[in-house]
């Protein structure tokens, strides 16, 4: 009978291992279970650079299409460019942030659903860009409030004249002031937590530790807040 539940013990500690750095998985499913095809998910970053400029704490949207149950996101993201990813890694890479989610007030049709993702589909591959939103001309690459409006006007939910200078702000805007979608639940992504270092043996060691990761913070923060990196 010892020897039973030794077995068990390690039988159940087998898989309850966690993976402390990715996002907890009620927070995961909290936002899967309450998108569907046609969901925005508006991200509140830390980008100085789009907040200032927009007037607004949003600073990118990313598009949701439910495939078979499953939860994907398209956006175009800068240093990447447009990409397809399913829900829990595009929740990855918003990290840290607050996320804010943006439903169809109205269930797409099937119609609207096919062309909506058929639009999003073909501009995967796509290159990032922004400086069409500040001159207005069209160019190779896209950026991701553009990417989210051509595709709402290829769905026939919305008319744009120029959806190059659309920002993440007026998109919601727009789209919840006309009642064309509501507002949902907001979920907070926080910073990856990044394991210490071992501790330094010797008194200059831990100087030279200290600063080093002084600066690195330092660093990191601007990076993330003047260049959305």
């Amino acid at each position: 009978m010892q020897i039973l539940f030794v077995v068990l013990a390690l039988f159940a500690d087998v898989g309850v291992e966690v993976d402390e750095t990715r996002l907890a998985p009620e927070t995961v499913n909290a936002v899967a279970e309450a998108v569907q095809t046609g969901s925005i998910i508006a991200s509140r970053g830390d980008c100085l650079a789009v907040r200032v400029y927009t007037q607004s704490p949003y600073t990118h949207v990313g598009a949701v299409v439910v495939q078979d149950g499953r939860a994907v996101v398209y956006d175009s993201m800068i240093r990447i460019g447009v990409r397809c990813q399913p829900l829990d890694e595009y929740l990855e890479s918003q990290r840290p942030c607050d996320i804010e989610l943006f439903h169809p007030v109205k269930p797409f049709t099937k119609t609207q659903a096919k062309n909506f993702e058929k639009h999003l589909t073909e501009q995967v591959g796509r290159p990032y860009a922004i400086r069409q939103y500040v001159t207005g001309r069209e160019v190779k690459g896209l950026h991701c409030a553009e990417y989210l409006t051509q595709a709402l006007i290829a769905s026939e939910h919305i008319t744009a004249a120029n959806p190059a200078k659309v920002s993440p702000a007026e998109i919601l805007e727009c789209v919840t002031k006309h009642e064309l979608y509501s507002t949902g639940d907001t979920s907070n992504l926080p910073a990856v937590p990044v394991p210490p270092p071992p501790p330094a043996t010797t008194w200059y060691g831990r100087i030279w530790q200290d600063t080093t990761q002084c600066t690195q913070g330092c660093w990191f923060q601007t990076r993330r807040v003047v260049l959305a990196k």
